[in-house]
């Protein structure tokens, strides 16, 4: 039986922090957020209260960002809004497995790590999945596909709310599209998920038409919708 209740799922950045991510948090009183150089998003109590943002302020500095992902609530109107992107997140059903396993051996599918981030962050600039930090990697496994030696395609582990892990940073450089590259790679990293008797999601820009109907393919299932917000510190 794969473990994960979905209720957990809506603050999915609180969770991860408060959770198997603890070691990478930075917290005052009922804020937290990531360390600077493995990711960008923050979070505050379900109830936040002025002592709660004035917190997160702190943490993260005067007029930076703050990422508040798919938070359904509003900071104070001091708060300078950076961006509102409308997504998707979605969910792998219980007890299912992918359907074609894709282990790494013999499939092109390679491990990245700490000697790979150069072209990887090079590959998400290009590509745009979503953001990425130099230790990004190390908040779960990532894999890729090399062709001729070169970083064509990613995807890994993000966000670890108790039970369930996020698939993120799925991408492909443009000249090496319409290979299977990226379902051949969270094919790979649901198998992996699964493995570890946890459940795998992933959130999907809501006018990503194209990538939301190839995680549907390979299984997912919309959970609901959310709104991405960023912000800047007063």
């Amino acid at each position: 039986m794969v473990s994960g209740e979905a209720v957990v799922l809506d603050d999915p950045v609180g969770a991860s922090l408060r959770g198997p991510h603890a070691r990478f948090a930075r917290r005052l009183g009922r804020a937290a957020t990531y360390l600077p150089g493995v990711a960008t998003f923050s979070a505050v109590s379900g109830d936040p209260d002025s002592a709660d943002w004035a917190d997160l302020a702190r943490l993260l500095g005067r007029g930076e960002f703050a990422d508040m992902f798919s938070c359904p609530v509003i900071p104070p109107p001091d708060w300078e809004p950076v961006f509102v992107l409308e997504g998707r997140q979605m969910i792998w059903p219980g007890g299912g497995r992918p359907g074609r396993p894709a282990a790494a051996g013999g499939t092109g599918v390679v491990e990245l790590g700490a000697a790979d981030v150069p072209e990887m962050l090079d590959l998400v600039a290009r590509t745009r999945p979503g953001p990425s930090r130099p230790r990004t990697h190390e908040l779960g496994t990532y894999l890729g596909i090399r062709d001729g030696g070169r970083l064509v395609a990613m995807a890994g582990e993000r966000l670890r709310p108790p039970g369930w892990t996020e698939i993120s940073s799925v991408c492909t450089a443009p000249e090496a599209r319409g290979r299977g590259h990226a379902a051949r790679l969270v094919r790979a990293l649901v198998a992996r998920v699964l493995a570890r008797n946890e459940r795998p999601f992933l959130h999907v820009a809501e006018a990503n038409t194209h990538a939301r109907a190839l995680y549907e393919r390979i299984g997912f299932e919309s959970r609901r919708q959310v709104t991405f917000r960023g912000f800047r510190t007063p």
